[in-house]
């Protein structure tokens, strides 16, 4: 197996920076997807408004993000293309995160829906001017094909803890010595959540060193006066990054695998209450909780490593293949493993369920870095921006699409948030659907990567003509 000589391994401290970003950038949205079950359960919003607020922010999320990739990739300053953007939309995002769950069920259904739906686009925006140019430091901070991977294992690592910790909410929320109820629960915790991590998503902004680029003039100027253009570059943008054929392959196996999980993830909750125990929350107790968190503890200190491991050994593509498969296997162990009266069995399943997820980003943020290296070959531009907004405007899109799913499957299957027990019927309809969907979605995804063929030793011949390259243009 060949290798590349790094030009300047990142120091740990570097990556440890980065990943704490991402720990904010993984609690948001979280501690979003806990929280949001409280508006089903405990404010009485229907399943048509419950994928409304999922559908219509992430919308206007994915149409803001490649503006955003094209402005920080175009930013003159002092400090650099992305740190300034970071800082800001870190400061957005704590703001807009506690002022979003300020809900009170004595406003009614229709005043909390348009109050949450307002926030839900402010806090979106603070996400967009922080997640895309923080997304994009990640993938300059290395020319390496394995030192990438360990940057984003790194960060991974670390943003894994989101999902240990916000499972726990649930645990809080559903304690009547912690919180008379839930939706006084998320006020609070709304607050903590809200500070701590808009105080991380700092941190990247804060330690991460960045080239200033005032006198860059390759830069295209981001003047009101340029605007027209400046949208044309997007588009232009868009369209060639999708011509890179190894690119296109990775944003549709994102949105297959990261979206199919999301049409059903808040079903956990559901299935676990309403299956093993008979729509009593109280009764069910940790286990909602144990499911997301033993998932999340074995995604770090198992699924990450080893996919690092088999990266290294095996390359990137047979890493994701290997791991896609061990998934397809826990979705069907978790159709058998919901047991009534045995809560315990699900665990069973979590190892082999944690590895879809728990490997996607580890392994596609590592490879974006390396198809910004053949944008590079083919247009002489460095895109990270462009290239992260439109991967993540692939995974907002559809997870848009996914929440619109997880409202319209729970109408489908007549699930009724406002009965105290549900049909069964009802509950085997959400059962299938939450195998069922990420199994096809995987499965197709896993036929789409079968001829993705940026290897390590076609990267490193791209390193070598770019490297050639501005070797000449200095002479």
């Amino acid at each position: 197996m060949s290798s590349t000589k790094t030009k300047n391994r990142v120091p740990f401290g570097q990556k440890v920076a980065f990943g704490l970003g991402m720990l904010a950038n993984q609690m948001f949205p979280a501690a979003l997807g806990i929280f949001m079950v409280v508006l089903v359960q405990d404010l009485g919003f229907p399943g048509w408004m419950w994928g409304i607020l999922f559908f219509l922010p992430r919308v206007f999320d994915s149409i803001t993000d490649p503006i955003m990739g094209f402005i920080s990739d175009n930013t003159r300053s002092v400090w650099g293309r992305r740190r300034q953007y970071v800082f800001t939309g870190a400061i957005i995002l704590g703001i807009a995160f506690v002022a979003m769950w300020q809900l009170y069920r004595e406003n009614g259904v229709e005043y909390n829906f348009y109050y949450f739906l307002l926030w839900s686009f402010v806090f979106y925006l603070g996400l967009t001017i922080f997640s895309v140019p923080y997304v994009a430091m990640g993938y300059e901070m290395s020319d390496d094909f394995h030192e990438r991977t360990d940057i984003m294992a790194v960060a991974q690592w670390i943003g894994q803890w989101a999902w240990v910790i916000a499972p726990w909410f649930w645990v809080v929320m559903y304690d009547p010595d912690w919180f008379p109820n839930a939706d006084t629960a998320t006020r609070t915790l709304a607050v903590w959540v809200g500070i701590g991590c808009a105080l991380l998503a700092m941190v990247p902004a804060i330690f991460i060193k960045s080239k200033s680029t005032k006198d860059d003039e390759s830069l295209v100027p981001l003047t009101f006066k340029n605007i027209g253009s400046s949208l044309r570059e997007i588009a232009n943008g868009f369209v060639e990054a999708f011509k890179l054929v190894p690119f296109r392959k990775m944003c549709i196996a994102t949105f297959l695998i990261f979206n199919a999980f999301n049409t059903v993830a808040a079903f956990s909750f559901f299935i676990i209450v309403y299956h093993l125990f008979n729509g009593d929350a109280a009764a069910a107790g940790v286990w909602p909780t144990l499911f997301g968190s033993v998932g999340a503890l074995i995604t770090t200190f198992a699924v990450i490593p080893t996919v690092t491991w088999m990266s290294k050994k095996m390359g990137k593509k047979n890493a994701f293949m290997v791991s896609q498969g061990i998934s397809i296997f826990g979705y069907i162990l978790l159709w058998f493993l919901f047991v009534p009266g045995k809560p315990y069995m699900f665990i069973f399943a979590l190892p082999f369920f944690s590895f879809g997820i728990g490997s996607l980003f580890t392994l596609m943020m590592s490879m974006t870095a390396d198809v910004c290296d053949l944008d590079e070959m083919h247009s002489g531009k460095r895109r990270e921006g462009i290239f992260g907004a439109i991967y993540w405007w692939m995974v907002k899109f559809g997870f848009a699409i996914a929440g619109l799913l997880s409202g319209a499957i729970m109408t489908l299957v007549g699930f009724n948030p406002d009965a105290g027990a549900q049909s069964e019927a009802a509950i085997t309809g959400l059962r299938l659907f939450y195998s069922g969907i990420p199994i096809l979605g995987t499965t197709i995804a896993m036929l789409v990567m079968s001829t993705y063929d940026l290897t390590e030793q076609k990267a490193n011949e791209i390193r070598a003509v770019i490297e050639a390259r501005k070797a000449e243009q200095e002479v």
